[in-house]
């Protein structure tokens, strides 16, 4: 099956319904991935076909959970899962945030060739970022534990955001040892083509 079609497949299954060009910008960017890491070892997945479900898939099934203007990706690596949901999201505003200045640069090769106007990339420990602007969403998906997690980046959140934490099997330490003043929800994930569990832990400050 072409990369088009298990994309296609894909967001099918998952009832996403994404434009013809953006679904064409998502493999441009899975191309590009390819291409890089070829030299930059920027992901342990290496086969395209993988690639479709394990990046932009996964990367997309938090869509129905972010809340706007501004969004933040912790931890972006190589712009997952910031890039696709920029893709599908243009009317919000992305920022990807890394301390790895190889996979900084790969982002913001990648938002050039893609013509992304709607996310900037910086490099920087997410403890030592302090932007003007707090944010609404703040997205981590390959980041440390849940608690560390919030320890380092609870001063980027909005009085009303909340954060989107992608987890593998369901985190019960993890939530176990957040401590009082967050309110969390964990919704099962399904991704077409992938067998192992997936969740998203919502996280919202109540104070």
């Amino acid at each position: 099956m072409t990369l088009e079609k298990l994309l296609q497949q894909g967001l099918r299954e998952m009832g996403l319904d994404l434009a013809a060009p953006v679904q064409k910008k998502l493999l441009n960017f899975l191309e590009l991935l390819e291409k890089w890491n070829r030299a930059y070892n920027l992901t342990a997945v290496r086969d395209p076909e993988q690639m479709v479900p394990r990046h932009l898939l996964d990367s997309l099934t938090v869509l129905p959970y972010l809340q706007g203007p501004r969004v933040l990706d912790i931890g972006t690596g190589a712009g997952l899962p910031g890039i696709p949901l920029a893709l599908a999201r243009p009317d919000l505003e992305f920022t990807l945030l890394d301390s790895n200045a190889k996979k900084t640069r790969f982002a913001t090769q990648a938002l050039h060739e893609l013509g992304l106007k709607n996310v900037v990339v910086q490099q920087e420990r997410v403890e030592k970022f302090h932007p003007e602007t707090k944010f609404d969403t703040l997205i981590a998906r390959a980041f440390a534990s849940i608690p560390d997690m919030l320890a380092a980046s609870r001063h980027l959140c909005a009085p009303h955001g909340r954060f989107l934490v992608m987890k593998g099997v369901f985190p019960q330490e993890e939530l176990a040892a957040v401590t009082d003043g967050y309110r969390s929800e964990v919704k099962s994930l399904r991704i077409p083509g992938l067998d192992a569990a997936r969740h998203v832990v919502i996280l919202a400050p109540t104070n």
